[in-house]
């Protein structure tokens, strides 16, 4: 089976991103995923993390909106480049039903998700006997 290394595309710093914390790219979530790959875990000593709090409209998806945005920006711990964002909206964190037994939503604890933009990524799939490098532009 071949497996998935990533490193920054400006530098080429390995980032330690493991497949086994990789989400399923068909996962949905709230903030959306379009374009980008999602870990339930990462290598904290690879990545610089920037909080940004920002009161301006924004909309992911449909049922993902809002006027306060709060989120964690992922960058690079070598060059500085932004590599993606860190969520709260990840599967839920406990087998609750949510407030008002309304199902869950937001107000149900969340595991982290770190949504990493595929364009600011370098993959190399390690095959066996050869590397096939790919930069996503």
């Amino acid at each position: 089976m071949a497996s998935i290394s990533y490193s920054c595309a400006e530098c080429g710093l390995p980032l330690n991103l493991s497949s086994s914390y990789q989400y399923p790219a068909d996962l949905y979530f709230e903030a959306g995923n379009k374009g980008t790959i999602s870990f339930s875990a990462i290598d904290d000593t690879k990545f610089r993390f920037e909080k940004e709090d920002k009161i301006k409209p924004f909309f992911e998806t449909l049922n993902y909106w809002g006027i306060q945005r709060k989120r964690t920006k992922l960058n690079c711990a070598s060059c500085g480049n932004l590599v993606g964002y860190v969520y709260d909206d990840g599967p839920p964190a406990t087998d609750s039903i949510g407030q008002f037994g309304m199902g869950s939503n937001q107000a149900v604890p969340r595991y982290t998700r770190y949504r990493l933009k595929i364009k600011a990524l370098k993959q190399e799939q390690l095959n066996g006997r050869f590397i096939i490098s790919s930069v996503n532009a």
